[in-house]
């Protein structure tokens, strides 16, 4: 991943409202989540949230699809792992027990959601 798509990533997930609706995504899974319900469940004004929601795919960090009248919304997964393996990239510096634990969770969030794989 280059530079300028980290620093694009990192700014879009660095507002609280961002990032709320990015990890209610990936929480989701592959299914994702229509724009309503995302509303609801964060309790965002619309014109908010298509801001938001603009920012994260502009960002690669996020999906959409047409279902019905519905625009459903999922995280995009490939750009979340280049994301974290960028900042993880050069964490170990010859000391492997630095990133185990950071390892470790991400093995387990993936295969809790299913999701990472």
């Amino acid at each position: 991943m280059e530079t300028k798509s980290v620093v694009t990533s990192l700014a879009a997930l660095a507002h609280e409202g961002r990032l709320a609706i990015f990890r209610l995504l990936v929480q989701a899974g592959p299914n994702g989540v229509a724009a309503g319900k995302i509303a609801r469940r964060l309790g965002v004004l619309p014109n908010t949230l298509s801001a938001s929601l603009n920012i994260l795919s502009h960002a690669g960090l996020i999906d959409s699809r047409r279902e019905g009248r519905s625009i459903i919304y999922t995280a995009h997964y490939d750009t979340m792992r280049q994301l974290l393996a960028f900042l993880m990239e050069d964490c170990c510096a010859g000391s492997p027990e630095i990133c185990a634990p950071l390892i470790a969770i991400a093995s387990q969030s993936c295969g809790a959601q299913g999701a990472c794989t």
